[in-house]
């Protein structure tokens, strides 16, 4: 790509939203751009003939499958979120469309969210709370941080930040990723994702942030969770699906393990789920990367990469479509 767009007009973007959604928040900038076509998951097959370009503000819609039939002109999807397991599908990923994520946004809130959950289990702060709110007076002793040992399940920009957060308060860090290394600038060894189970045995705050993908779906089933040692933590903001639920809810009601979970299998949890009351569990509705200006961020990075577009450069890091993340 590299011909000046600007020749052939201004581009169409359908921007694909959902009621109850805030908009983008440089919307006039975007307009001053480009031709806004707004769309709903039900309209979207109306507002696709002629765009060439889809931006995915609605994040967990996978409304593009069906409307594909529609994208005569498609050349770049932009999706709001790091990740895209929702978006993908096989006639996106055999095609020639451009697909990019909102990489780099999300990844030190992320890992201060993280690195938040890890000091409130260590240092019981839930327990401080509830003796707070029953009015009780109890000295107890909390755990040393520094020294303690995680393990990062996911090796991308998100599972980097965190991992540089949480070695600098002190924990032995390592990873665990699609290819094994001991050389890796941030995670020192990086270990083999698939034999999960074999690398669990002496970890105390285990941390998932791997993308969802036909490899990492339930990568965290009942045998990896039974290799956890007692008292281990699991922390899991990546997707709900990397983990078992039930066999996690087994084990947080044994009172075996206890958990940080920021996403579920099903969102949001349904009432009546022990989750919702377990004393190991500590539930937040998705929302570890979403920190004041968020919005702003995102919309900013769009305008950014329209930008380069525009100018007939092509909008980088690409998402390997096969893989269902940007790789590298």
């Amino acid at each position: 790509m590299s011909e000046n767009r600007h020749a052939a007009g201004r581009p169409t973007v359908a921007l694909l939203t959902a009621d109850g959604v805030a908009p983008p928040t440089h919307l006039d900038e975007l307009r001053a751009r480009a031709d806004v076509r707004e769309c709903t998951a039900e309209t979207l097959a109306e507002a696709l003939p002629g765009a060439e370009i889809l931006l995915v503000w609605d994040i967990f819609s996978d409304a593009l499958a069906s409307a594909w039939h529609a994208a005569d002109a498609l050349r770049w999807v932009h999706v709001a979120a790091a990740g895209v397991d929702k978006l993908l599908f096989d006639g996106l990923r055999d095609s020639d469309v451009l697909v990019t994520n909102a990489r780099g946004v999300f990844d030190g809130p992320i890992a201060e969210y993280v690195l938040a959950c890890v000091l409130a289990h260590d240092k019981r702060l839930h327990e401080t709370e509830a003796l707070q709110r029953a009015g009780q007076w109890r000295h107890r002793e909390t755990t040393r941080v520094a020294g303690r040992r995680a393990l990062v399940v996911g090796t991308g920009g998100i599972g980097r930040a965190t991992a540089r957060l949480l070695r600098a308060v002190g924990l032995d860090v390592r990873g665990a990723g699609r290819r094994a290394r001991d050389d890796d600038e941030d995670f020192g060894t990086v270990l083999d994702s698939a034999r999960l189970a074999d690398h669990l045995g002496g970890v105390d705050h285990l941390v998932m942030v791997a993308p969802l993908t036909d490899a990492t779906r339930g990568m965290l089933g009942a045998d990896e969770l039974a290799a956890l040692p007692d008292g281990a933590h699991v922390v899991n903001v990546g997707r709900g699906e990397l983990v078992d639920q039930d066999a996690l809810t087994a084990e947080l009601a044994s009172g075996r393990l206890a958990a940080h979970l920021d996403v579920l299998v099903v969102e949001p949890l349904p009432d009546g789920d022990p989750l919702w009351s377990l004393e190991a569990a500590h539930v937040s509705p998705h929302m570890s990367g979403d920190v004041v200006g968020w919005r702003d961020t995102l919309s900013r990075q769009f305008l950014d990469h329209l930008d380069t577009w525009c100018a007939g450069g092509s909008p980088e890091p690409a998402v390997d479509k096969s893989r269902g993340y940007v790789s590298g």
